[in-house]
């Protein structure tokens, strides 16, 4: 595997950014993007979560639903459900973790734990 994708269910952009985390303070039933609640307080970036990357021996990129339709622009990617992680290897991209899988993920330790779970998998 030569890299994960993720891909949050949110728009890129500080204006953006400060409506999620509001979102996220009065409503946060209706979040609609779990991977960024898996990864990301209110303010920042969960510190296992942070821990977790920083030490991965594989590649990920991070990005908005926007910035990757943008970057991997392609009809397939138009139909995904977000959020997603997707692996890459050798420019052929798969679906790794779907929408669906992310919802019995119930804190950033579940993510971690299945990632791991499925990379050994590989």
């Amino acid at each position: 595997m030569k890299k994960l994708i993720f891909v949050y269910n949110a728009h890129s952009g500080r204006f953006n950014a400060h409506l999620d985390s509001l979102h996220k303070v009065l409503s946060p039933a209706t979040y609609s993007c779990k991977l960024c609640k898996l990864t990301h307080g209110i303010f920042r970036e969960r510190t296992s979560w942070k821990t977790f990357r920083e030490k991965s021996s594989f590649e990920m990129e991070f990005l908005h639903k926007d910035k990757f339709l943008k970057k991997y622009n392609s009809l397939e990617y138009t139909k995904l459900n977000f959020p997603v992680v997707l692996k890459e290897d050798d420019n052929n991209i798969e679906l790794f973790l779907a929408k669906s899988d992310f919802d019995h993920l119930k804190t950033e330790k579940d993510l971690i734990t299945e990632i791991e779970r499925r990379t050994k998998l590989l």
